[in-house]
């Protein structure tokens, strides 16, 4: 992780921010836009940008734009690059994080609406794609897998999410521990890391939030490859253990 944050600062002066961690791979195309709309916000945000060994100049364009950019030397995925960035910001010591993607789907403008639930108390807010607000559109297959996912997690969790595989979220600093030592690194860890939190006794909320399509470059999702992975990911939530709650400050 060859960097550090521009502006020292002391452990106290980063409780007060918020930390947006944007995991991205080959985003050069949608960056700029993505990092603009983060900077035009009124809020107290540092962003920092996990470059996942990408081949273009998503390096450097995030420190063109004035983020912070950690750059792993090779492709782990997106697990492994927020793993990387939760890490990043329980060591500086943020108090309050958000997960952002770096194609431009995410709305800065809804920050506010993931951030509110965290001074009412909860540790981690999702933002619903389907939970009233907007019309984010998904195909009829992948539907019938995100209903699937629904159940099971209703039935895993004892919690119902519309949204199980939003990467739009916020979280408190037990979680940010939690996410810093144990997120999952397999693809749809979101999912995987929304029951974790869940059955780790963590107060975990959903709000409706819009998104968009993607500005700029291409998914990295096929058919073929999500179907393998929404099987791969049922039978990991089924054998997925109950962990202790960490308290805030512990260390990782």
């Amino acid at each position: 992780m060859p960097a550090t944050d521009p502006s020292p600062r002391t452990r106290t002066e980063f409780a007060d921010r918020i930390i947006v961690i944007v995991p991205a791979f080959n985003e050069q195309e949608a960056l700029p836009s993505t990092l603009a709309g983060l900077r035009a916000t009124a809020l107290p945000l540092d962003v920092v940008v996990i470059d996942d060994g990408s081949t273009d100049d998503t390096a450097a364009i995030a420190t063109a734009n004035g983020a912070v950019c950690l750059q792993l030397p090779f492709n782990l995925g997106i697990g492994g690059a927020l793993r990387t960035g939760f890490r990043y910001a329980v060591e500086l010591g943020y108090q309050r994080g958000i997960q952002f993607d770096a194609d431009g789907q995410h709305d800065p403008s809804q920050i506010e609406a993931l951030l509110a639930p965290l001074a009412e108390g909860a540790d981690m807010v999702v933002g619903s794609r389907f939970a009233g607000a907007g019309d984010y559109r998904v195909g009829r297959s992948r539907g019938v897998a995100m209903n699937i996912l629904r159940w099971a997690i209703r039935r895993l969790a004892g919690q119902r999410f519309t949204d199980t595989s939003s990467g739009f979220r916020s979280f408190g600093p037990d979680v940010l521990a939690l996410f810093a030592a144990e997120y999952p690194i397999e693809y749809m860890d979101s999912v995987e890391a929304l029951v974790m939190a869940c059955r780790a006794g963590f107060d975990v909320r959903e709000v409706p939030t819009v998104m968009h399509e993607r500005t700029g470059g291409v998914a990295s999702n096929r058919s073929f490859r999500l179907a393998y992975h929404y099987v791969r990911v049922l039978v990991s939530l089924a054998n997925t253990p109950k962990a202790q709650r960490r308290p805030a400050g512990a260390p990782s």
